[in-house]
């Protein structure tokens, strides 16, 4: 049986479904089957970010409301065959088409054929929100070291404390920029770990490189090799395997970081689960 990690941020524009995409390819290059949902109706980003937009023929709401079956909507990638698969958002729906129950058995059939059920969450709380949260067993926050975003960031970590998550909640923090956190001008990684009191599983430092790329339609820097964030999209998924890197990748002190989590033993407990 696999596992549902939900990819939450609470506002737009922190590099969620970046997040999300990344970690499915990495997860992938780990050996592992993935199957990326994008519960965004209305908008559908994922795909794009994924290459897959023109093989796109039935979303996510084709099989809610029974026009087609789980399998016959999923697109697979055609550089990892058998490996990675999305059910895509509609774009010709809303939010209140996703009905939680018919969610949960679509997830659970999944889980039953993939090792990791990646949710790619709409921002703000609403159904969405909600669906994803119900169908998740574990939850990766994901902000960006900027007020705004820390704030609501820590509106979500309270809302999924009272959830039923399986591995409870944890945190990424993403498109660090070096320069900035060095000149004081920018959150440092400490006072964002201290606010919102989430375990720390990622870090994806930002650099100009990784920027141009996406500027160019690839989002994918977990493919590449030499940079940054790559390393940290890797790292993230190697930590959710189980394997206990240190938190180096900018090379603060990890043994400072607060230990508390909801369920100990997150990482191990979630390899020995898939592996």
């Amino acid at each position: 049986m696999g596992t549902s990690i939900v990819v939450t941020s609470g506002k737009g524009g922190v590099g969620k479904t970046t997040t999300a995409a990344n970690l499915g390819i990495a997860l992938v290059k780990n050996k592992k089957r993935v199957c990326a949902i994008d519960l965004d109706v209305g908008l559908r980003n994922l795909d794009t970010m994924l290459g897959l937009s023109n093989r796109v023929i039935y979303d996510l709401i084709d099989v809610i409301e029974n026009r087609v079956d789980v399998n016959q909507a999923l697109v697979e990638h055609p550089d990892f065959k058998n490996q990675l698969y999305l059910l895509a958002a509609s774009q010709n729906a809303t939010q209140s088409n996703l009905n939680i129950a018919r969610m949960q058995k679509i997830v659970a059939q999944l889980k039953a054929e993939f090792d990791f059920v990646i949710l790619d969450c709409p921002a703000g709380i609403e159904t969405g929100f909600k669906a994803a949260i119900n169908v998740a067993d574990s939850a990766i926050v994901v902000t960006t070291p900027e007020v705004a975003a820390v704030g609501d960031a820590d509106r979500v970590v309270g809302i999924l404390e009272h959830s039923a998550l399986n591995y409870g909640i944890h945190l990424v923090i993403n498109r660090v920029r070096m320069q900035m956190v060095e000149s004081g001008t920018s959150m440092d990684i400490q006072s964002i770990v201290n606010r919102l009191s989430v375990p720390l599983i990622g870090v994806i430092v930002d650099d100009d490189e990784v920027i141009a790329t996406s500027n160019q339609g690839q989002s994918i820097v977990a493919l590449e090799s030499d940079n940054r964030a790559a390393a940290g999209y890797l790292n993230l998924a190697r930590r959710i395997l189980g394997e206990q890197i240190p938190l180096n990748e900018i090379d603060f002190a990890s043994n400072s970081l607060p230990q508390r989590s909801s369920k100990p033993g997150f990482w191990q407990r979630l390899f020995h689960r898939n592996n």
